[in-house]
C-alpha cells in the first residue's frame, strides 16, 4: 500500500530538520559573536587553541554538531523510502515523530539544558528513526 500516501510527504519532516539545522547555525554564530564581544580571544577560532569558549557557546556549537549525527541516518531513511516509493503512513508517523522529538530536544538543549529532559527527547527520536528503518527494511525485504 505504499502509493496510498503521497510519496513526497516524507520531505516535510526532513525540511523541519533542515530548518532546525540552519537555526542552530545562526544560534552558534550569534553565541560566538557574543563571546568575542564579551572578551573571548577571537584568535581562538583559528585553531581552537587557548582559553576554551564560554559554556553557552560550547552548548551552541555542540548542538549544531549534533545535527550532523543521528539526523544523517534519518535523512538516509527518508530518501531511501522515497526512491523506492515505499513511503507509508507509518513511515510518516515515525518521521514526524523524529522531527517533533528533535525539536523538543533542541529546545531543551538551547534553553535550560536539563540532561534528563533532553535525553527523553533524544531517546524518543532514536526510537522513531529505528522504527522508520525497521518499516523500511520490511518493505525492502518484501520486494526482494
Amino acid at each position: 500500500m505504499p502509493n496510498a500516501v503521497h510519496q513526497a510527504a516524507i520531505f516535510l519532516p526532513m525540511l523541519v530538520i533542515v530548518a532546525l539545522t540552519f537555526v542552530a547555525f545562526v544560534r552558534m554564530a550569534a553565541a560566538r559573536g557574543a563571546a568575542v564581544k564579551g572578551g573571548h580571544d577571537p584568535a581562538y577560532y583559528r585553531a581552537h587553541l587557548g582559553t576554551p569558549e564560554p559554556e553557552p557557546t560550547v552548548a551552541a556549537v555542540r548542538h549544531y554538531g549534533n545535527l550532523f549525527e543521528l539526523p544523517t541516518v534519518f535523512y538516509a531513511g527518508c530518501l531511501t523510502a522515497f526512491v523506492l516509493s515505499a513511503v507509508t503512513g507509518w513511515m510518516l508517523v515515525f518521521a514526524w515523530g523524529y522531527a517533533a522529538a528533535r525539536l523538543v530536544q533542541s529546545a531543551v538543549h538551547m534553553t535550560y539544558n536539563n540532561p534528563s529532559h533532553r535525553g527523553l527527547g533524544f531517546v524518543l527520536g532514536v526510537v522513531c528513526v529505528l522504527a522508520l528503518w525497521v518499516d523500511l527494511a520490511l518493505a525492502i525485504i518484501a520486494r526482494a
